[in-house]
């Protein structure tokens, strides 16, 4: 079966071994696992960058830039973003700034976006999903914009708009290069999509990986793609809890499976590997060190390289990274993460794990040059997942 490389934050190698534990789930899970490819051929189009920039606007829905294998490096992702290294990056967002979201109900269909259920602004319905995909589009965009200084994914408070109760069954998010969707899971093994305010910031997230570095989706860079969504939801989760790096779970996903399953959450970016050991879903295939790195085919059957797999390697770097400075883990950790994402030129489309680490270091140096510990910290983070960086 081949699928679509749509960035999704169920992989289709869990989705395959659910439609073969569970016959009566196999045509839900089949249509999830082909939903991708009908709209594979627009969203290629449309994710092709335009010279100079992004494709523009259109009624408000993000432009898909998710780009297509390639090894030529980044053009300029976003105009407010000066060239240079770390430090040169968007002016503060002004105070009165908001988000701009735009929830929908699919209706248990298809068609996108559906119907507008909730604008910015608008009181509370008695959905809870809207509720919730509401206020995960809300805490996400806080992260950029009072953190960061980035207002939305672009940097230019773009529209963020999300689609709820989409299909029937339906065991996945994810980000179609435009907006958001979420299923409602199946009820057996996965509960609804937007119950994860961490899955929500996580896939929203690969929206600001397409305005900024535009990581290739396979491969080493594939696996940066997700590894930095991962890192972006756990740290709007820890931050809306008030959570320290040491009082986090560091959990992916930990509200997404139902009693059924044994496992706490998608993935522990503490402890990768550890996440699930169930009859049904199999075990956590993800190596938390290079001396693991799964070498896969480049090809939608095999996570496009192992990119939900070996995401694992840089997502306990940045856990240890973070813990190793404590605090919270927005705040350093966080910002060396986004400036290495968001400097303009830092990264090319595919890099791999040693050329991100490597940029990390520049951007720690850059910005905390009268802190050593910053980069001590880091240099031992990387070292403990078997990547020395110079």
């Amino acid at each position: 079966m081949t699928t679509s490389q749509r960035c999704t934050i169920i992989p289709g190698y869990l989705l395959h071994r659910l439609a073969e534990a569970e016959p009566e789930l196999a045509p839900a899970v089949e249509f999830t696992l082909q939903d991708g490819s009908r709209t594979r051929s627009r969203r290629e189009i449309e994710a092709t960058r335009w010279p100079g920039g992004h494709a523009p606007l259109q009624g408000g829905i993000l432009p898909p830039t998710m780009p297509v294998p390639t090894s030529t490096p980044a053009p300029p992702s976003a105009p407010e973003e000066a060239p240079g290294r770390a430090g040169a990056l968007a002016s503060a967002v002004p105070e009165e700034a908001r988000p701009e979201r735009r929830v929908h109900d699919a209706q248990h269909g298809t068609t996108l976006p559906g119907t507008l259920v909730r604008a910015e602004g608008d009181p509370e319905t008695d959905d809870v999903a809207v509720t919730e995909a509401y206020d995960g589009l809300g805490a996400t965009w806080d992260l950029l914009a009072r953190v960061y200084g980035r207002d939305s994914l672009d940097g230019q408070g773009l529209t963020l708009p999300a689609t709820v109760h989409y299909s029937r069954d339906y065991d996945n998010a994810f980000w179609d290069g435009r907006q958001m969707v979420f299923g409602d899971g199946d009820g057996v093994y996965f509960t609804r999509f937007t119950a994860s305010l961490d899955v929500i910031a996580h896939e929203l997230a690969h929206g600001l990986v397409q305005y900024t570095a535009g990581l290739t989706y396979v491969g080493q860079p594939g696996a940066l793609n997700e590894s930095v969504c991962d890192v972006i939801g756990s740290l709007v989760r820890q931050r809306v809890l008030g959570q320290s790096a040491t009082e986090a779970d560091w959990l992916i996903g930990s509200q997404l499976f139902t009693d059924r399953v044994r496992g706490v959450a998608l993935r522990s970016m503490a402890a990768p590997g550890s996440a699930y050991d169930d009859p049904a879903l199999g075990t956590d295939p993800q190596p938390g060190h290079m001396d693991d790195y799964v070498d896969l085919p480049h090809d939608a059957d095999n996570d496009n390289g192992g990119v939900h797999i070996n995401s694992g390697i840089p997502n306990r770097a940045f856990h240890l990274f973070a813990t190793a400075l404590g605090g919270s883990s927005w705040e350093r950790a966080g910002q060396v993460w986004f400036d290495t994402l968001a400097t303009r030129g830092l990264i090319p489309r595919d890099a791999d794990f040693l050329t991100f680490a490597s940029a990390t270091l520049t951007t720690a140096r850059d910005r905390y040059a009268e802190a050593p510990e910053v980069v001590e910290a880091l240099l031992g983070a990387w070292s403990g997942v078997g990547l020395e960086v110079d």
